[in-house]
């Protein structure tokens, strides 16, 4: 089985670092997979997207053009992936930025104030994480334990102590249902 996702927002949300993660929980759990990021110039406030790939047999393109899972963390991004999610796929918005409604009947689709929820609890800048738990809950993909594993080889040692911000915040986020 592979599982296709696209991660999109803009630049500073958060999205690269989201995909390098679920690629990594691909990487623990011993599946192949494709990371892609894509990014305007602008870096910070540009536009940003990435392309995750996890799968149990060779992949043969890291290319996404019809996901089965859209995280859109922007109205642009949100507007430019939606009519390409596969019928029966899973889109996640975080609705205190993105204020576009879903017209599509043949998908899941999920809102959440991911960036309120984040502020309300402390934890500015950890919307990313809150959609990215919401998405394991509804998709069963990776297990919590994985999420730590992954989360301890992409945070630096200098840095660990965002290890337990991250996973409070993608608790939370699995919890939001």
């Amino acid at each position: 089985m592979t599982t296709e996702i696209i991660l999109a927002g803009f630049g500073g949300q958060g999205i690269l670092f989201t995909g390098k993660i679920l690629a990594y929980c691909g990487l623990m759990a011993e599946k192949e997979l494709s990371w892609l990021p894509s990014y305007g110039p602008e870096m910070r406030g540009g536009t940003a997207n990435c392309s995750v790939c996890i799968s149990d047999e060779p992949i043969g393109s890291p290319l996404v053009a019809n996901p089965d899972i859209l995280i859109a963390m922007n109205g642009p991004s949100y507007n430019k992936f939606i009519d390409a999610v596969k019928p029966g796929g899973l889109v996640l918005v975080d609705n205190s930025v993105v204020d576009e409604v879903c017209s599509r009947d043949d998908i899941t689709y999920v809102s959440i104030p991911a960036t309120d929820m984040a502020a309300e609890n402390g934890m500015n800048g950890s919307a990313n994480m809150i959609l990215m738990g919401r998405m394991l809950a509804e998709s069963g993909l990776f297990d919590m334990d994985t999420v730590r594993k992954a989360m301890e080889k992409c945070i630096p040692p200098k840095r660990a102590n965002l290890i337990e911000v991250n996973m409070k915040a993608v608790t939370m986020g699995a919890e939001s249902k």
